[in-house]
C-alpha cells in the first residue's frame, strides 16, 4: 500500500474507533439507568407494601375459661396470672352448685364448684395427681358436702343462699414450686357462704378457693387438714360471720 493511501485512512479508522468508544459509552450509561431503575421500582414495592402488625397482648377479663362447669361453658381461657373476681356470674353459677350440693347433700350437684380434675394434674407435681384428686380431695369435698347439709337440719330444703362473700384483699399468688405445684395460682381463703334459714341469717366459710384460668374454684371445703376421716364444716356462725385471713396452699 501506498504512503499516500495509507494516510488517507488513518482518519477514517480514527473516526471509527472514535465511534466504537461512544457506542460502547452509550451502553454503559444505559445499562446503569436500567439498574438504578430497577433498584428504584424494588425499593417502591418494598415501603408500600402493606406491613403485618404485631400480634396484641393477651388481655382478658376474669368471666372466660377453658375449664368450665357444664352449667356455664365458654370458650376462651384466660392467663393463669388473672386474679378472679366473685362477681362473675360464672362465679355465681358455681356457688348457686355448690348450695344444691348442700342442700340436696350431692356431690354430683356440688362439683361444678369444685376444683376441675384436668387442671389439677396439670398443677400437681405428683406421682399420681389424678389418684391424689379423686382419693383424697373429691373424698373430703363428698364427707364436707354432707357435713353441711346435716347443718342444715331437717329444714334445709327451705334454706336460702344469700350469697358468698369474698374478701378480695385476702386473695395471694402461691408460686410454683411451693406445696408440690408446678403451675402457680392465686388462694381465697375462707370465704363465707351467707344463708337464710328458719327467717334467721346463718352462714359458714370455705376454708380455701384456688384460681384456673381467671376462676375461682373451691378445693377444700370444710377443713384444709383434718385429724379423722369425716367431714366438717368451716367456722359456722349465726349471721353472716367474719372471714380471717390464712396465708396456704
Amino acid at each position: 500500500m501506498s504512503a499516500a493511501a495509507d494516510a488517507a485512512r488513518r482518519p477514517r479508522n480514527a473516526e471509527r474507533r472514535r465511534r466504537a468508544r461512544r457506542q460502547a459509552i452509550r451502553r454503559r450509561r444505559a445499562t446503569a439507568l436500567l439498574s438504578i431503575a430497577a433498584i428504584a421500582l424494588a425499593c417502591f414495592f418494598l415501603l408500600s407494601a402493606p406491613s403485618k402488625a404485631p400480634p396484641r397482648a393477651h388481655r382478658g377479663s376474669s368471666a372466660a375459661t377453658r375449664h368450665v362447669p357444664p352449667a356455664q361453658p365458654l370458650t376462651r381461657a384466660l392467663p393463669q396470672t388473672t386474679l378472679p373476681t366473685a362477681s362473675s356470674p360464672q362465679f355465681k353459677t358455681e356457688m348457686a352448685d355448690l348450695w344444691k350440693g348442700v342442700v340436696h347433700n350431692s356431690l354430683r350437684d356440688a362439683m361444678p364448684a369444685f376444683f376441675p380434675e384436668t387442671a389439677y394434674e396439670r398443677l400437681k407435681a405428683l406421682a399420681d395427681p389424678a389418684a391424689d384428686f379423686k382419693g383424697r380431695l373429691v373424698h373430703d369435698f363428698s364427707l364436707d358436702i354432707g357435713a353441711a347439709h346435716a347443718l342444715l337440719g331437717s329444714d334445709a330444703g327451705h334454706a336460702r343462699l344469700l350469697g358468698v362473700r369474698v374478701v378480695a384483699s385476702y386473695a395471694h399468688w402461691v408460686p410454683a414450686g411451693v406445696c408440690a405445684n408446678s403451675i402457680g395460682y392465686f388462694e381465697m381463703p375462707n370465704a363465707r357462704v351467707v344463708y337464710r334459714e328458719a327467717g334467721a341469717v346463718r352462714s359458714f366459710g370455705i376454708a380455701s378457693m384456688i384460681s384456673w384460668e381467671g376462676v375461682w374454684y373451691v378445693v377444700h371445703f370444710g377443713a384444709i387438714l383434718r385429724a379423722t376421716d369425716s367431714g366438717q364444716v368451716d367456722d359456722a356462725a349465726s349471721g353472716p360471720g367474719v372471714s380471717a385471713y390464712s396465708g396456704t396452699c
